[in-house]
Order: C-alpha cells, then structure tokens, then sequence
C-alpha cells in the first residue's frame, strides 16, 4: 500500500462517467486528507444518469457533478502542476496529461477503465456495465491505498 497523495487528478474523455465516478468514489472512501478533483479532455457532456446511479448504490453522491475540461481549468486558474498524481482512465487522457509533463513535473499513471457508454441494450444490461466500471475503480483504488477509511 501507498500512502494517499495530497493530491490527485482524475481524468477521461468527457469527465461525465469515469473520472467523476472515481472523484467521488476516492472522496467517499478516503475522506478530505486528499484534495481530490477531475477533468475530462473534453467537456461536451454533462455528468451520466447510469454513472450516478450505480454510484448511489455504494452511496457516492454525484448529481452535483458538473463536467469541465483541462483547458476550462487553466483558464479559470487551477494550477495543474500542483496535483501530486494525475490518474488517466482513458488512452485519450493519458496522451493529454503526458503532454502536460512537459511543463510540470507531475507523476502520471494509466488505469485502463472500461468506458461503458455505449454498451448494452436494455437499462438492465446498461447499469450492468457501469457497475463493471465503477467495480474496475474500486479495486483499483483499494488495491494502491487499502481499505476504505470509514468516513460519514
């Protein structure tokens, strides 16, 4: 186990499924000793109905999520270097953070988190595969910092 970074940033394609989910489900998890935040390369989509849902049932509350890009936080003056981790679950992502490494010493890793937009036909078959998402994110987060710290 790693000890929690002061610090860490979370990133996907749209930041409406993957990267909130894991923003909330680390908050969740491991209470406020991290600042905790995420960021889509895009942000053309507000935050997933399935993604809040399935979020709901492990009580991660993300309906006040509200999506934002790598180039909305530089402009409204986020200092991105001041993340100790940046988090790709996307190819898309990593390839946007990396670029970042070359003006910021940041430390950049890649989980390769299933998008499930897209998949599945019925609601039953939908909420299915965002379980498996928020399941791939879960034990990725346990695995590199333990057990869930109990907070509220």
């Amino acid at each position: 186990m790693l000890p929690l970074p002061q610090s860490i940033l979370f990133c996907c394609d749209h930041n409406a499924v993957r990267s909130p989910m894991a923003e909330g489900i680390m908050k969740k998890f491991y209470g406020t000793d991290t600042y905790v935040q995420s960021v889509g390369v895009n942000n053309d989509m507000e935050i997933d109905g399935f993604a809040i849902t399935v979020c709901e049932e492990i009580n991660v509350e993300l309906s006040r999520h509200r999506s934002r890009s790598f180039d909305e936080m530089e402009r409204w003056g986020d200092d991105l270097s001041s993340f100790d981790l940046v988090v790709a679950l996307s190819p898309a992502s990593q390839r946007r953070a990396l670029e970042l490494t070359r003006y910021f010493h940041l430390t950049v890793e890649y989980w390769p988190i299933l998008d499930p937009t897209g998949l599945g036909e019925t609601r039953d078959t939908k909420l299915a595969s965002y379980r498996q998402t928020r399941d791939q994110i879960v034990n990725h987060l346990t695995h590199r910092w333990g057990d869930p710290i109990e907070t509220k």
